[in-house]
């Protein structure tokens, strides 16, 4: 599903990424691990597409696409079509219901409009939330907002979802649903799950686990 090499990072005189190599297979769930400053969001962050190498001599492939030569506007109709993202704080528009804010990413991608809500109905009602589809983010606990905000990176199909300290800011039980909740993903949409956390529980969950030390993977 992915395929990197020589990957580096650097900001100026500051090296993040050492030339990481890495392959992941599809609905494979991998933690990646490390110390504050060790690059693990850095290499999420271009994986993800979100960022680029500071290198030339490098390669990455998503799902055998060579994501490094697409220009800007193939690689964000290819973003939002292939990969989903999930971060600490859930990021949802607070003007917004949840169904709404499960919904944008769908709209941008030009769907159609009742096709998109009643997808958007189907994912919140497998995450058991059929009766908050119209609850604005503030009328939501931690563990909801952060299941809207799965259901929003499912909305478009992904097979990769990248997911930043997704439990960073939920309390022990909704911590463990959120874990249970990806592997049932996994096995129902065979999605690829890619995830940087320092929660060991849902490290050694995983189906592998990767530490980075000092920009390399060890």
């Amino acid at each position: 599903m992915i395929r990197s090499k020589n990957l580096k990072k650097s900001y100026k005189s500051l090296s993040v990424l050492n030339g990481v190599d890495l392959n992941i297979d599809r609905s494979e769930i991998v933690s990646i691990v490390g110390a504050s400053g060790a690059g693990k969001t850095t290499l999420l962050q271009i994986l993800g597409t979100l960022d680029t190498p500071s290198n030339k001599d490098c390669e990455l492939l998503i799902d055998g696409i060579d994501i490094l030569k697409l220009k800007e506007i193939e690689l964000s109709k290819f973003r939002n079509t292939n990969i989903g993202f999930i971060f600490q704080f859930h990021q949802l528009l607070p003007e917004f219901t949840a169904i709404e804010n499960v919904c944008i990413p769908a709209y941008i991608n030009k769907k159609k409009r009742a096709e998109v809500e009643l997808r958007a109905e189907e994912l919140l009602t497998y995450l058991n939330l059929k009766d908050k589809l119209n609850s604005k983010p503030d009328e939501l606990s931690g563990g909801e907002q952060q299941r809207v905000a799965v259901a929003r990176a499912l909305i478009n199909g992904p097979k990769l979802i990248f997911a930043d300290e997704p439990s960073g800011n939920l309390d022990t039980q909704s911590a463990n649903n959120l874990y249970d909740l990806f592997f049932k993903i996994r096995d129902k949409f065979n999605t690829t799950f890619i995830i940087v956390t320092h929660n060991e529980r849902l490290a050694d969950m995983a189906d592998r686990k990767i530490e980075i030390i000092d920009g390399e993977i060890n």
